[in-house]
């Protein structure tokens, strides 16, 4: 071996094991991801299916969320401390940081979701739960659009994501109406109303979270922060 590439090859070395670093971050996100996705599914599946089972695997199933929060954390901060990453790289890394935080809160609105699914099948259903299937299939779709804009390092993606919220706004609005009229209607259905009504907020809160994700994304990107836009719009 020549000096010079003697030379070199710590440094391609550690070229190697930064990448891997950064790599493992991906997965570990991904995974974490798709994992949050199948919580929301099987959550909604115990509400419409009537199936208590599945929602406590649902409470089960947030330790391993909550483990590969810790990991990711723990890796992101190693790469911080070792490798002192350079601008786009140190973007990703503390979008990571966020996104994690952002996912694990889907988990937990996940499991929030079962409780009440668990709670209300032990009461006669209310009505059939047409929209709010619906409802859940649209903050789900927003997850799995902020995860693949983040793989794919895509703001086209991540501004479509943003874009959608209103309509999931306003199915929300649309069935919180139909929930509040029977209510208004018969007094008996108060506590079956308003578990579904909890749902239903726990589902736009998983669109708000999504939400984030892809506001992180465009600034990993391209380094602009689109968070807050009226705040940025007052003056200091």
């Amino acid at each position: 071996m020549s000096p010079e590439s003697s030379a070199k090859s710590p440094a391609a070395h550690t070229d190697k094991a930064f990448e891997a670093d950064l790599r493992e971050v991906r997965e570990k996100l991904l995974a974490m991801g798709g994992k949050v996705e199948d919580q929301i599914a099987k959550s909604m599946r115990a509400l419409t299916e009537r199936d208590s089972a599945l929602g406590e695997q649902v409470m089960e199933g947030d330790l391993e969320i909550n483990r590969l929060e810790v990991d990711i954390d723990d890796l992101c901060r190693k790469i911080l401390a070792l490798r002192q990453p350079a601008a786009s790289d140190l973007r990703l890394i503390t979008t990571a940081l966020k996104i994690v935080t952002d996912l694990e809160r889907i988990g937990d609105e996940a499991v929030n979701i079962a409780e009440r699914a668990i709670e209300l099948n032990s009461a006669p259903a209310l009505a059939p739960y047409v929209d709010l299937p619906r409802l859940a299939e649209q903050a789900q779709d927003q997850v799995k659009m902020a995860l693949d804009a983040f793989v794919r390092a895509d703001p086209a993606t991540a501004e479509e994501v943003l874009q959608k919220d209103d309509q999931l706004d306003d199915l929300f609005v649309k069935i919180f109406n139909e929930l509040l009229g029977f209510m208004m209607e018969d007094a008996r259905t108060i506590r079956r109303a308003t578990a579904l009504v909890s749902i239903c907020k726990y589902l736009e809160r998983i669109g708000d979270h999504a939400m984030n994700v892809a506001e992180m994304v465009i600034y990993m990107v391209r380094g602009t922060d689109v968070r807050h836009p009226r705040s940025r719009a007052i003056p200091a």
